[in-house]
């Protein structure tokens, strides 16, 4: 099967049911397609359309900053789950970020940690590696999101890198009525655990080629899925963990663009 637009092969194995259709990527038939559907309109950039705001926003006893940008017609929100030992000022979710305003989509760019416990990070290497803390934060961000009536109108995705994806994945599978599509870039969705059983989004897994181990686990997380939930599988060829390389990170961008339009332009 060849992509629209692309002279890449697509071998992937798709099983319908009653749901719908659900593709996933086995170890012999994997998604390699270097660049998105262009299915989602693109619009000037972020500086005239998406002006960020910065807020601080509640999650239990404590507030987190994060940065707001939301289009003029704005067709959803995504909630970024940045991975670990990151902040919202990652340079990769924020490039991602504009790319999704872009194309019509709102963005909330949240610290997961309070800049006390960042300074406790740092030494520690723990609470980046506590998912059940993080996804509590994800869940209170998408709570307050849901108390506003300039956004809770707007369909919610959230977009996950390293731990913060079982995050996400978590924080999706405990609210499934408002959670429209999950991306994961280059995740640990295996850390969601018995989570990955009750997530019911449409969920898009972005892996680097050349980044096995993470590959792996992102087959094997895939198969803990639900039958009937959609899901697929991307590998970016060449590329590794962090998406560093030329035009690597663009394509991860693409991709996500247009999982959150298409999911979020669904009725």
């Amino acid at each position: 099967m060849v992509c629209p637009g692309s002279n890449w092969t697509l071998q992937h194995v798709t099983e319908a049911n009653r749901h719908g259709t659900r593709h996933y990527a086995p170890a012999f038939g994997d998604f390699h397609y270097p660049y998105g559907h262009g299915i989602a309109p693109e619009r000037g950039g972020m500086s005239k359309h998406a002006e960020s705001t910065a807020m601080k926003i509640p999650a239990g006893k404590v507030e987190l900053a994060a940065d707001l940008a939301l289009p003029d017609d704005a067709t959803g929100l995504v909630l970024f789950a940045h991975g670990s030992g990151s902040s919202r000022h990652s340079p990769r979710n924020r490039h991602v970020a504009a790319v999704l305003n872009s194309g019509a989509v709102g963005t909330v760019l949240a610290d997961l940690l309070t800049e006390e416990e960042e300074v406790i990070d740092e030494q520690t290497r723990e609470l980046r590696f506590d998912i059940d803390l993080l996804a509590g934060r994800l869940i209170a961000i998408a709570d307050w999101i849901g108390s506003l009536d300039q956004l809770k109108r707007l369909p919610l995705g959230y977009f996950g890198a390293s731990t913060g994806a079982a995050a996400a994945l978590i924080a999706a599978a405990d609210r499934p009525r408002v959670t429209k599509a999950v991306v994961s870039r280059g995740g640990r969705p295996d850390l969601a655990g018995d989570a990955l059983t009750r997530v019911l989004a449409p969920c898009l897994f972005i892996v680097g080629g050349d980044d096995q181990t993470v590959l792996r686990l992102n087959r094997d997380a895939i198969a803990a899925l639900p039958h009937a939930t959609e899901c697929r599988l991307e590998i970016v060829p060449g590329a590794t963990h962090l998406f560093e390389e030329p035009g690597a990170l663009d394509q991860v961008a693409q991709l996500a663009r247009d999982w959150f339009y298409l999911h979020f332009s669904a009725k």
